[in-house]
């Protein structure tokens, strides 16, 4: 189920530099969220498990049953959202695995994917939104009211936007960086590459092509390239959103569902 994966020079530099000894794992299987058992094979190759849990007060009565799982004591790695590079901290030392979707994309940005998860481990931030939210995801809840599957992909988007506003900064210096140009290219790639659907969000929105939950994700996904984004979604690339957090986010909510209503 897991092999250690090898590191170029410029990715295992920026490990050793944000998340030294981590552990970066390729996964056998693809997977939203581990199954237990396999989540806690993991045990065999760390030195020890720490599972995260959070109160049930945190989480409305619809909420889906993974994220309730998540709160839990139950060793959950791995949530839907999180992409095809997951990084925990419930593990000792933290874990990097790479899902096998990864197949097939351009070894320059799956490089980027693994870079981009050690500056996320350095951050010392939660390592989903449930820890970023806390007690106030039922406000974000009452604020969005499109059920309890847009709640949590908008919440998700909303918390790597959050993200992607701090480890920006750290991408923005590779070019300058002999040794990790070559990832400040594919984080610029990237970030080309999405600038034209972004653009065309609030559009795609108004004609009903796409559901504002999957905007979110896609303008909160750009973030992190520093991306112009088009309304509402260019008031969350505001220094505002990076100091003040959650209350910040569930503001935004608010007002954006309001105008939505109107």
């Amino acid at each position: 189920m897991f092999e250690t994966r090898d590191l170029s020079s410029p990715v295992e530099a920026v490990r050793d530099e944000h998340a030294p000894g981590a552990l970066v794992i390729d996964c056998e299987r693809d997977f939203e969220t581990l199954p237990p058992a396999q989540a806690e094979d993991l045990g065999l190759l760390v030195d020890g498990l720490d599972p995260v849990s959070y109160p049930d007060a945190w989480l409305p009565a619809d909420a889906p049953t993974l994220l309730a799982r998540y709160a839990s004591s139950d060793l959950t790695i791995g949530m839907p959202g999180d992409g095809s590079v997951v990084w925990t901290r419930q593990t000792d030392p933290p874990i990097v695995l790479v899902k096998p979707r990864v197949e097939g994309s351009p070894e320059p940005f799956i490089e980027f994917l693994l870079a981009e998860a050690f500056v996320e481990l350095g951050l010392e931030t939660p390592e989903h939104f449930l820890g970023f939210f806390e007690e106030r995801y039922v406000d974000l809840d009452r604020a969005v009211e499109r059920g309890p599957n847009s709640t949590y992909q908008i919440a998700a988007a909303l918390y790597d936007g959050w993200l992607g506003l701090q480890t920006r900064e750290t991408f923005a210096t590779w070019h300058d960086r002999t040794d990790r140009a070559a990832l400040g290219d594919s984080w610029q790639d990237a970030g080309t590459r999405l600038e034209d659907r972004v653009g065309e969000l609030s559009r795609a929105v108004a004609r009903g092509d796409t559901d504002f939950a999957d905007a979110t994700e896609l303008a909160c996904a750009a973030i992190k390239h520093a991306i112009e984004l088009p309304a509402p979604f260019g008031a969350l690339d505001t220094d505002a959103y990076r100091h003040h957090g959650p209350e910040y986010a569930i503001r935004w909510a608010e007002k954006t569902f309001d105008a939505l209503a109107e």
